[in-house]
C-alpha cells in the first residue's frame, strides 16, 4: 500500500471543541485486489482521535479489500479533554495498517490549547489573558456592571455567539503590538478569512464604553449598538486604533440613538457596509479608513435617520445629533461609497459635517456641510489584497488632512501638520 501522507497534522484546536474533519487516502498500486487484514487506531477507545474508514466508524477494522489501482478514504476528527495548561500541548496517535503480516503506519498529531470557556454566563471585573477565552452562546455583562479586557487577550466565538453588553460598560484595553483579538473558534488555516463565524459584540442601551487597539474579524456584525443609556451624555462607544474587517454584514452598526466616536481605525472589507446608521444617533469619525473591497454592491458608509419595519409596516424616525467625518477615507470598488438617506420630520434634528476627507461619489454633492473634500482621488494603497493601507507620497491622502486632537496614527507615528487623511501617517 501507499498513502497520500505519512503524518496527518491538525492545526491548534481548543479542548472540548471538536476539530474539522480531515482525510487521507490509501492506494492500491498493484494490478490485482489488495486485502487489508487489519486497520487499528492504536490509542483505541481512549484515543482523542476518531476515524472513519470507507464509511465505517470504529477503532478496529478487518479484511477490507481495495480493488486493483483503486483507493479508499480514511476520515479523521479529534476532540481533546481539558488539560489545565496555559501553553499548547501536542497530542499524538497513529493508525496501523497490516497487510500480509507487514505493518505500516500513518501518524496523527494535533496541537491542543486549553481556554476559559463561557457558555451563556455573566461577566464582570477583569478577564485574565493567560489563556484564550472561548464563547458559546453568549458572554454577557449585566446591567450596571463593568468588564475590562486587557491587552493581549484572545477571544474566540463559536457559531452565532456574541459578547453581550447589556446596560453596562465594556472596556477593551489593547495596546500597539498587543491587541485584543476577536475571531472564530476554528483555528484551522482555511478559516483565516471566512466571514460569519460568529455574531460580534452587541451593546444594548450600554453605558459609555471604550475599545482601544482591538482586532475584530470574521464575524457577522463586528460591533452592533442598539440605542444607549440616556442617563449618560458621553458617547456610547469610543473606538480607537482598531481594525474591524471581513465581517459578513457590517463592521459598525449604529441603531436608534447610539453614539459613537471613532479615531485611527480601519473598518474594511465587510460584506454589506463598513458603517451603517439606522434610525438616527451620533457619529464622530476622525482619521479612519472606511473601505469597501468586500464585494458588496452597497456603499461602504450608509447613514439614515429612519427605519421601516417590514413586518409591521411602521417607520420610526430619529434625530442625527452629530454626523462628523473628518480626515477620513471613504473608498472602495464602487463609484459611490457614501449614501445619506434622511426624512425631515418636525422635531427631528439633522446635523452633518464632512471635512478634509477623501470620498468616492459618482455625483458630487452640493451641500455646504462638505468642506475641503477630495472627491474621487486616488488612494494608492500599498496592497489592498493584503490589507496594507499605507500609501505612497503621490497619494491624495498625503498631507490633505486638517490638524486635530489626534496626535499619532494607528501605528503610533506622530501626525504632521497638516496630517495625512486616514488612519495612517506616512510622511
Amino acid at each position: 500500500m501507499s498513502f497520500s501522507l505519512d503524518t496527518l497534522v491538525f492545526d491548534t484546536v481548543f479542548t472540548t471543541i471538536g476539530s474539522t474533519t480531515q482525510n487521507f487516502k490509501i492506494y492500491n498500486t498493484e494490478n490485482k485486489p489488495l486485502l487489508i487484514n487489519e486497520i487499528e487506531l492504536m490509542g483505541g477507545s481512549s484515543s482523542p482521535f476518531r476515524i472513519n474508514v470507507d464509511g465505517l466508524i470504529g477503532t478496529n477494522f478487518n479484511d477490507l479489500e481495495i480493488e486493483q489501482r483503486d483507493s479508499l478514504y480514511v476520515f479523521v476528527e479529534v476532540t481533546l479533554d481539558i488539560n489545565n495548561q496555559i501553553l499548547p500541548l501536542v497530542v499524538e496517535d497513529s493508525i496501523r495498517f497490516r497487510t500480509n503480516g507487514v505493518d505500516q503506519y500513518v501518524n496523527l498529531a494535533v496541537w491542543g490549547q486549553d481556554a476559559y470557556f463561557h457558555y451563556n454566563d455573566l461577566n464582570e471585573g477583569i478577564w485574565p489573558n493567560d489563556k484564550p477565552h472561548v464563547i458559546y452562546g453568549y458572554a454577557a455583562v449585566d446591567s450596571a456592571k463593568t468588564l475590562t479586557i486587557p491587552a493581549g487577550t484572545n477571544i474566540h466565538l463559536h457559531k452565532q455567539s456574541l459578547l453581550y453588553v447589556y446596560k453596562s460598560t465594556l472596556n477593551i484595553d489593547g495596546a500597539l503590538g498587543n491587541e485584543v483579538v476577536f475571531q472564530g473558534d476554528r483555528l484551522e488555516a482555511n478559516y483565516d478569512d471566512v466571514s460569519g463565524q460568529y455574531y460580534g459584540i452587541y451593546f444594548h442601551e450600554a453605558r459609555p464604553s471604550t475599545i482601544n487597539y482591538a482586532i475584530i474579524k470574521n464575524g457577522t456584525a463586528g460591533i452592533h449598538l442598539f440605542s444607549r443609556n440616556t442617563n449618560f451624555n458621553d458617547y456610547t462607544l469610543t473606538l480607537k486604533n482598531s481594525i474591524i474587517q471581513n465581517n459578513a454584514s457590517y463592521g459598525l452598526f449604529v441603531y436608534s440613538g447610539a453614539k459613537v466616536k471613532a479615531e485611527n481605525s480601519v473598518i474594511a472589507k465587510n460584506g454589506v457596509h463598513s458603517i451603517i446608521m439606522l434610525e438616527g444617533g451620533a457619529l464622530n469619525v476622525n482619521h479612519c479608513n472606511l473601505l469597501g473591497y468586500g464585494g458588496s454592491s452597497n456603499p461602504t458608509v450608509g447613514i439614515s435617520n429612519y427605519f421601516t419595519n417590514s413586518s409591521t409596516n411602521t417607520t420610526n424616525v430619529g434625530s442625527i445629533e452629530e454626523c462628523v467625518f473628518n480626515n477620513s477615507v471613504i473608498s472602495g470598488n464602487l463609484q459611490t461609497e457614501l449614501a445619506l438617506d434622511t426624512l425631515s420630520v418636525q422635531g427631528v434634528n439633522l446635523s452633518f459635517e464632512f471635512k478634509n476627507s477623501l470620498i468616492l461619489s459618482e455625483v458630487i454633492p452640493s451641500e455646504s456641510f462638505y468642506q475641503n473634500i477630495t472627491w474621487n482621488g486616488s488612494t494608492e494603497f500599498t496592497d489592498i489584497p493584503e490589507d496594507d493601507y499605507t500609501f505612497s507620497s503621490s497619494s491624495y491622502l498625503n498631507g490633505n488632512g486638517v490638524i486635530s486632537t489626534v496626535f499619532s496614527d494607528i501605528l503610533g507615528n506622530p501626525r504632521m501638520d497638516p496630517p495625512d487623511i486616514g488612519a495612517y501617517e506616512v510622511n
